[in-house]
């Protein structure tokens, strides 16, 4: 399932690389570096995540960045906590303290992606690499993307929508500064309704769960 999901999301960026169309914009340009960064974050996704995160652990120490521990992870997503809602006001995103060591980010179908669409509305891109920025200088976390679809349409095309808009997303977390180590990317397709009816908006989301790196 792992390998799948991965050589999936490889085989899908390499395809649109040839098509010259921008996975993120809609834009017909090519980009190349973005493609090769999601990959990474895609993989990193598969061996990491789903497989109990050793493998993006190791890179993260690798890369440099540092765990936290003890009373140190309270008061550092404190921290990321205020400033992410000071700094998000007024955009549309929410902005939920799940607990002591995790924030949710909650970003709407409606503001980030058109009806059928994987590619992150470009007028909302900005508001996207904003958060990327913050979540550059609070660089002690894990960065996890899930993407979600409502129950129109047949199963399989939702999974497989929401798996690129979670890697839409991924990309452009990354082009606002997010270092490809700590992010990871899974769609969980219509698997995870959570409004009434299942046809509603709301379930067409992408959720961001910004986790401190523990020690």
């Amino acid at each position: 399932m792992i390998r799948k999901f991965a050589a999936m999301a490889a085989a899908a960026l390499i395809m649109v690389g040839c098509t010259n169309v921008d996975p993120v914009t809609g834009e017909r340009t090519r980009n190349n570096t973005g493609t090769g960064a999601i990959i990474g974050a895609i993989v990193g996704a598969g061996a990491g995540t789903l497989a109990g995160g050793d493998d993006r652990r190791n890179a993260m120490i690798g890369a440099g960045v540092g765990a936290l521990a003890g009373a140190a992870i309270g008061n550092y997503m404190d921290r990321t906590y205020q400033n992410l809602r000071e700094r998000l006001a007024g955009s549309g995103v929410g902005v939920t303290r799940v607990n002591q060591s995790q924030i949710l980010l909650n970003f709407p179908a409606d503001l980030t992606f058109d009806l059928n669409r994987d590619a992150v509305k470009s007028q909302f891109v900005p508001t996207l690499r904003d958060v990327g920025n913050i979540l550059q200088e609070y660089d002690q976390t894990t960065i996890d993307v899930y993407g979600h679809a409502d129950c129109t349409g047949a199963d399989a095309y939702n999974q497989d929508l929401s798996e690129r808009r979670a890697m839409n997303v991924s990309s452009v977390l990354m082009q606002g500064g997010v270092i490809r180590q700590r992010v990871a990317a899974r769609g969980y397709g219509e698997s995870q309704i959570r409004y009434q009816p299942c046809e509603a908006a709301a379930n067409r989301r992408v959720e961001v769960y910004v986790s401190a790196f523990q020690g």
